[in-house]
């Protein structure tokens, strides 16, 4: 039975995230729903996955507390579940940028759909900035996008005043994974003085259920945060796997290398750990195997 996979999240005011919090576990316990779910007074973000029952009684709970109005809300459909177990968490923030102030519910940029997208980029005037993390650039972005080279999005701030001073003229257009990065980086150089922010609403993962390839302006695939790890074109399940020694995203051909070995190393961090760690790496990845080969879940994942 196909796996549904919601992608949501919503800039609105919960002044109570503590009574949120056990109400949303008992309901994910009840119906079965694994993933994880971001609360912060600034609204919840996450990605969670459950039969089609389970992610309908969680639309009807969200819903009923006033929710999912406004929300950026998709699906997408798995063979297996991708999560292992489910977890709420209390935040400051849904996405971590660490700038006070900057609240997407008072300013932020430009929507602009999957349709208008491709016609805003053909504009020389546009400066295409990818918000996402280096590991996932790596994986896949837009024809001629600017690579920040960011670790965490907490250096996109950084990025922006050392590249970006006194050019606030600049027609700029952003992009991310599902359009939530998108939001507080554009409140953020709207704060900063850029006149012209534009963002693809519903991110990358909207653009790729909607466009059809051979009209597509998007190369690779789309890093995903869950055991799928990329997806392409009609949110199909991509050919990327994890390393689970270093948590990125391998393509097939790194598994002929000589420094991989499944669950415990790939050739980018493969001189970083040591032998102590791949020893450890080695027998968490025996007792994975055991596990699988019994029919359980290996809960140390």
């Amino acid at each position: 039975m196909s796996v549904v996979v919601a992608a949501l999240y919503n800039f609105i005011s919960i002044p109570d995230t503590k009574g949120l919090q056990p109400l949303l576990i008992d309901l994910c316990t009840k119906h079965k729903i694994k993933g994880t779910l971001l609360l912060a007074n600034e609204g919840i973000n996450g990605t969670v996955a459950s039969s089609r029952e389970g992610i309908d009684a969680l639309k009807d709970f969200l819903i009923a507390h006033d929710f999912f109005e406004g929300m950026e809300y998709k699906e997408s459909h798995s063979d297996n579940m991708p999560f292992y177990r489910m977890k709420v968490r209390l935040k400051k923030e849904i996405v971590t940028l660490g700038v006070e102030g900057v609240d997407p519910t008072r300013k932020v940029g430009k929507y602009v759909s999957p349709k208008e997208w491709d016609d805003l980029l053909q504009d020389p005037d546009v400066l295409l900035i990818d918000t996402r993390n280096d590991y996932e650039v790596e994986m896949g972005t837009f024809k001629n996008a600017l690579n920040p080279n960011t670790k965490t999005f907490r250096e996109f701030p950084e990025f922006i005043e050392k590249n970006l001073e006194g050019q606030t003229n600049k027609k700029v257009a952003m992009f991310c994974t599902g359009g939530i990065r998108c939001e507080k980086a554009s409140s953020y150089m709207l704060s900063k003085g850029f006149e012209e922010v534009y963002h693809l609403k519903g991110g990358i993962l909207k653009y790729l259920e909607e466009t059809p390839v051979d009209q597509s302006l998007w190369e690779g695939e789309c890093f995903v945060f869950d055991h799928r790890v990329g997806i392409k074109h009609g949110l199909e399940l991509g050919e990327y796997k994890l390393c689970h020694g270093c948590r990125n995203p391998i393509f097939k051909e790194e598994e002929s290398s000589p420094l991989y070995e499944r669950g415990v190393s790939c050739s980018k961090c493969y001189d970083a750990t040591s032998n102590e760690k791949k020893v450890s790496y080695r027998q968490r990845q025996r007792q994975i195997d055991i596990a699988k080969t019994q029919g359980r879940q290996h809960l140390g994942r």
